[in-house]
């Protein structure tokens, strides 16, 4: 298996020269490129086609929530985790609707930031439990009331929060791959969720992830 290609969007160089080094001493990682701006992010994204980019929230020309929005349109394939000093709730939700499938603080630990990449990498969605905490208290107050799942809804549910992909969600549940991509859109219609990354806070704070 190659390498997951990351690409650091900040518009501190010394904050990207020592996520380059912190990346570096990962063997299964390798950064392909940089951008000083969101307009850079874009660009260098369309460009060098990364595997992940880690994303500032604040920067010039192009914030990173409208760079996330323009990057998921033009390269689906390519998972963005913000890395941001901001905690706000305009900022991560606002970050989580434009297609970021991760949210980390700047306060977070070398060894959060690896593992954030290789997760997000391998399909999952991250959140800091707190961060995950908010989001699903915002919109258990702010959407309709959730519909029941069906036991069949659920247990796709929690085969999405463990990071599976709708193949291996197949797979495993000895379903087709249409038949899982329309239980995932109906969990989505019926709990009022927009990404996967809700879909894990979702789980999470219900207690279906730890479910058998």
């Amino acid at each position: 298996m190659g390498k997951i290609r990351v690409l650091l969007a900040d518009d501190h160089t010394l904050l990207r020269q020592g996520l380059r080094r912190i990346l570096s001493e990962d063997p299964a990682l390798q950064v392909v490129g940089e951008a000083a701006d969101g307009r850079e992010a874009i660009a260098r994204t369309r460009a060098l086609a990364p595997d992940i980019v880690l994303m500032d929230v604040q920067m010039p020309a192009v914030n990173g929530i409208e760079a996330t929005r323009q990057i998921r349109e033009a390269c689906p394939e390519t998972r963005i985790i913000m890395l941001t000093v901001s905690d706000k709730d305009a900022d991560l939700f606002g970050a989580l609707k434009a297609g970021a499938r991760g949210y980390l603080l700047k306060n977070a630990e070398a060894r959060q930031v690896l593992e954030a990449i290789h997760r997000v990498a391998a399909g999952e969605a991250i959140l800091p439990p707190a961060l995950a905490a908010r989001v699903v208290d915002e919109f258990a107050r702010r959407t309709p009331r959730a519909e029941p799942l069906t036991e069949r809804e659920v247990a796709v549910l929690r085969l999405v929060a463990r990071g599976l992909g709708n193949k291996e969600i197949a797979a495993s549940l000895s379903l087709s791959e249409n038949t899982v991509k329309t239980h995932v859109r109906h969990i989505f219609e019926k709990l009022h969720l927009r990404s996967r990354a809700e879909a894990v806070a979702y789980a999470d704070r219900s207690g279906i992830t730890s479910q058998q």
